[in-house]
């Protein structure tokens, strides 16, 4: 392979230095945020004046930077978006945007960005079909899901179009949930994944929960406490040697780190050993030298995830350590004060870790001076935060001499280049075509019960303005083709490589036995389906988490009829949208909505049995096909908005009927989801 058919190294950053690193480690490309719009908000990002100086350092050495606008969009935000987008490109000049919501396409090239447009892992494009659809909406890049073997990154190759680049993660953090299917965060207080705000949810302790039965009073909260677990933390994905594998796949044209909260001992240290493993990848001894390099990284511990798909195994360790860091030792107390017998030398400037984060002891703190192995460092910690005794305490991050003079150097490089000022951007984007009338759009198709069996009982039955809707499974075809043309079939919010050659037969045996109302949970989704006749009605399902009227405009452009908005959106936000927008829209207004579907296993996790959080939330777990739903303990309710979302202008609901767990014990939360809070 030529070096020019290599794929790029592509690098975090969160702040100058890790910038800095990256390009001293030599990254062939780097991505980072901006203060705002990014799936990062908690690293400390970037100004456009410090952003364009850092690029221009970058492309003086013939390297790339992408910027990550990679959020969900509120209504209210398209006009900041857009002007973002237009001093980006004026100002700062990045070779690529990376984006999840659909409607950046389309606010980006109004902006007169130039430059590529990357669709986020976060934008759920896990199966072929989803490529050529990307490529028809004028995206350059896709990134790829997480959860992927290495068949499965063949497969897609195999199926890209020629001119798409497909970006792969090769290290970094984990999210148990599918990316852009996740909502823990946001559902538990607004804080919302899908808007770079998540406080991980995932990495905190859970137990089993008792179901509501007579000996269920008699169980202690110490019993509950002897089974917690972290069953949700991933380790760090760690494809090391195996990346050589990805060398020889067309159209796969960069290696993903991840990593934007990470400082530059972690960049500089990852970045290098992929590079090496990439351009030295026949060699043992440099394999060796790059397993090294990784292992000193200060990162979790690693996993292949399901890579490789004959060793597939969870990424989790329920009773183990899932934080970042090296062990440098644990604490003692010793004359009333709370000390660290270092296991390695400590340098001045070292950044340590105390516990983890759901520990009431946890702390970070710099180290101030040198203290060699086996020496004394007195820590000064508040006094609500004594740890126990030996509770560990590990090395995060540090700044070794060698990697300060590096960094000192591309400082300097940084620092002969004249920055160039920020001007204040005028205007706004041209919205798509506004609805005529809300009569039209109260013409919408009835309201829908979407259950996740086939109809049997009283329960399942729909009322007279109401449209019985089911999750699509083979089991669909057993039902008449008198009942198809009156049912309204849900497509799964995530569709495997592996999986749409069997829903590309099953759509078309049931639009041939009359099936014509689908609901579609990704845009990507709409590939499935042909020139649509006049009778055949397609929705953009909750899944595709729209928020904005520029999304709503590119779902028009592709077909789609009419729209669930995201259930993410707040009181305001959500009434705010159906004003400008060109499609009817609907609400999914009651029911179980799960706070996230992922394709790991959860080892302790059983089915249909309830568990507990850090403060008695409870949640339940079911399998449907490859993937494992997590839902809270308490049903979305939003039945007593409703007369305020007609009013609004929305035209259809839909009510989730998932039967929960017998005995799932009830809990008092209200069922509103961000309806009363902001979703930030």
């Amino acid at each position: 392979m030529s070096a020019a058919q290599k794929p790029e190294i592509l690098a975090p950053a969160g702040d100058a230095a890790s910038f800095l690193a990256a390009l001293a480690a030599g990254a062939d490309a780097v991505y980072l945020g901006l203060k705002h719009f990014s799936a990062r908000m908690l690293a400390e990002n970037f100004s456009l004046t410090e952003l364009s100086r850092l690029t221009d350092l970058a492309h003086a050495h013939n390297r790339r930077v992408y910027v990550a606008m990679n959020t969900l969009i509120k209504p209210d935000e398209t006009s900041a978006a857009w002007r973002l987008a237009v001093r980006l490109a004026r100002q700062v000049a990045p070779d690529g945007l990376i984006i999840q919501d659909v409607g950046m396409l389309d606010l980006a090239r109004q902006a007169g960005f130039e430059g590529g447009l990357f669709l986020s892992t976060l934008a759920n494009l896990t199966h072929p079909e989803a490529l050529e659809q990307a490529r028809q909406l004028g995206a350059q890049r896709v990134i790829l899901p997480r959860e992927l073997s290495i068949d499965e990154v063949r497969l897609l190759s195999a199926a890209c179009p020629p001119d798409l680049g497909l970006e792969c993660f090769v290290h970094g953090a984990l999210c148990f949930c599918v990316s852009g299917r996740c909502y823990w965060s946001s559902y538990m207080g607004g804080k919302s994944g899908l808007r770079g705000r998540c406080v991980q949810p995932c990495r905190r302790m859970y137990h089993p929960a008792e179901r509501n039965t007579a000996k269920s009073a008699a169980r202690t909260k110490r019993q509950a406490k002897k089974q917690e677990s972290r069953f949700f933390s991933c380790l760090d994905l760690s494809l090391d040697v195996l990346a050589k594998t990805l060398l020889d796949i067309p159209h796969l044209v960069s290696w993903k780190i991840e990593g934007r909260k990470k400082g530059p001992h972690y960049i500089y240290h990852v970045v290098t050993a992929y590079r090496i493993l990439r351009d030295r990848s026949t060699d043992p001894a440099a394999r060796k030298m790059a397993v090294e390099l990784l292992e000193a990284a200060l990162g979790r511990d690693g996993t292949r995830a399901r890579f490789l798909p004959q060793r597939s195994a969870s990424p989790t360790l329920p009773d183990g350590q899932t934080s970042s860091g090296m062990i440098a030792g644990k604490v003692s107390s010793q004359d009333g004060g709370i000390f660290l017998k270092p296991r390695l030398d400590l340098l001045a400037r070292d950044y340590l870790r105390l516990g983890a984060e759901d520990e009431p002891w946890h702390d970070t703190f710099p180290v101030t001076r040198r203290v060699p192995k086996g020496g004394s460092l007195l820590l000064r910690l508040p006094r609500h935060k004594t740890p126990p005794h030996g509770a560990p305490v590990f090395l995060i991050d540090r700044r070794e001499p060698e990697l300060l003079r590096l960094l000192a150097q591309w400082q300097g490089k940084l620092a002969a280049l004249p920055a160039r000022p920020s001007r204040a951007v005028d205007g706004a984007p041209v919205p798509p075509g506004k609805r005529a009338s809300v009569a039209k759009l109260r013409s919408g198709p009835p309201d829908m019960l979407l259950t996740s069996a086939i109809p049997r009982g009283r329960e399942t039955r729909p009322g007279r303005n109401t449209q019985l809707a089911l999750w699509l499974s083979p089991r669909v075809t057993s039902l008449s083709r008198t009942l198809l043309p009156r049912l309204c079939l849900w497509l799964p919010p995530v569709v495997w490589p592996g999986e749409e050659e069997r829903l590309r037969r099953l759509l078309s045996r049931l639009i041939r036995d009359g099936a014509g109302h689908f609901v579609c949970n990704a845009p990507w989704q709409r590939g499935f389906f042909p020139p649509l006749p006049e009778n055949m009605r397609l929705t953009a399902g909750p899944f595709c988490n729209v928020s904005n009227v520029f999304a709503l405009g590119i779902l028009e452009r592709m077909g789609f009829t009419d729209a669930f908005v995201s259930p993410e959106l707040n009181r305001e936000d959500m009434t705010a949208l159906p004003r400008h927008s060109p499609l009817p829209l609907g609400v999914v207004i009651s029911g179980y909505w799960p706070v996230g579907i992922s394709r790991f296993e959860a080892p302790g996790v059983k089915t249909d049995a309830p568990f507990a959080g850090p403060k008695g939330e409870v949640f339940w777990a079911r399998r449907y096909g490859e993937n494992l739903w997590l839902y809270p303990g308490w049903p979305l309710d939003l039945t007593e908005k409703r007369q305020e979302l007609v009013a609004a202008g929305y035209s259809f609901f839909a009510d989730m009927q998932e039967f929960s767990p017998a005995g799932l014990p009830q809990s008092p939360r209200p069922g509103l989801f961000n309806w009363e809070g902001a979703l930030l």
